[in-house]
């Protein structure tokens, strides 16, 4: 899994590792559609091999097949079909082997969750000779970690970072723990917390004087039930596909995980006036937001509440456009 490379300690507490370390850029393996705007230590950035994932997990084979010139793919609308893939990547690339979530929670994209932590990798390598910092010595907050746990379990295997999870629902915790005490590689590297009151982001779920390198978050997008099966129909008119079920069956997602009110520039505005009250929490506070609209709105709240440094990542995964965006006070974890 995650390997820990010495050295000593950079001014900002975080592990110095030499610049030329972590996983190398995938090669184009022949005959896969390469991922366009996908990070270039992102290992999914060449695409899917599935020859290579079915021989790690012979399962996936039953949905496998070819599209319409020529290429293996499987049915993206089909549950099934996402956690036999999700599966295959994770043990394929995440030497993970007991993963399972339970029925209507969210099957997340690994591509694009692996994408977010690289990226936050790169904010936390900023002023330190674009070092990547890693080892244990790292600890990332995860807002909202869900029953499938995957930035912790693809944090540990990338970088060696620890984690903190939290979440509102006591079953998606229940379900993350049971992930972590299954896979020996995740033992002592990720704490899970609950979050009592639904209206707050940091308190409850941290400590005075508790310190991280950044947080991450995937904030509930939409603003009602009716809004988050929208969402889900035009995915499906994007993959060419007619709605034959409950749209909450097609992609997955818990009440709770996909929206809330207000949407995604209520929460994230929430979690702005929060991290004003704990500007030494977190080095980086980031979140995923999906909106262009939503964006300049929030950088007025960020600068409103004494952030002094801001950035937007534009992230591209086929057909979807969304942000990291993160905002900082200047300090730093110790």
């Amino acid at each position: 899994m995650g390997q820990t490379v010495g050295g000593a300690l950079c001014p900002d507490g975080l592990p110095r590792a030499p610049a030329q370390s972590g996983h190398k850029a995938p090669p184009t393996a022949p005959n896969l559609d390469r991922k366009p705007g996908l990070h270039p230590r992102n290992p999914h950035a060449a695409g899917y091999d599935f020859s290579a994932l079915i021989r790690r997990s012979p399962e996936l084979a039953a949905f496998v097949h070819p599209n319409p010139v020529g290429r293996d793919t499987i049915n993206f609308a089909d549950p099934a079909a996402v956690l036999a893939l999700n599966r295959a990547l994770l043990r394929h690339h995440y030497g993970l082997e007991h993963w399972e979530i339970p029925p209507g929670y969210l099957c997340p994209p690994i591509p694009g969750r692996a994408d977010y932590l690289h990226h936050v990798a790169d904010l936390l390598a900023e002023n330190r000779s674009d070092d990547l910092p890693r080892g244990p010595t790292v600890r990332i907050l995860d807002l909202g970690v869900g029953a499938n746990c995957i930035y912790p379990i693809i944090g540990v295997a990338a970088y060696d970072w620890n984690f903190v999870g939290s979440d509102i629902d006591p079953a998606a915790l229940a379900n993350a723990e049971q992930i972590v005490a299954r896979n020996p590689a995740l033992a002592g590297r990720v704490e899970l917390r609950l979050q009592r009151d639904p209206g707050k982001i940091f308190a409850g779920v941290t400590s005075p004087g508790e310190r991280f390198a950044a947080c991450v978050c995937n904030p509930p997008f939409h603003a009602s039930a009716a809004e988050a099966d929208a969402g889900t129909r035009r995915k499906l008119r994007n993959l060419g596909l007619s709605l034959k079920r409950d749209p909450a069956r097609n992609f997955g997602g818990h009440n709770r995980e996909l929206w809330c009110e207000g949407g995604e520039a209520a929460f994230v505005r929430r979690m702005i006036a929060e991290s004003a009250t704990r500007p030494g929490l977190c080095r980086w506070f980031t979140t995923l937001v999906s909106k262009d609209e939503h964006v300049p709105g929030l950088h007025g709240a960020m600068r409103a509440a004494g952030a002094t440094a801001l950035r937007t990542i534009d992230l591209a995964h086929g057909q979807k456009r969304f942000r990291i965006m993160a905002w900082s006070f200047g300090t730093s974890p110790r």
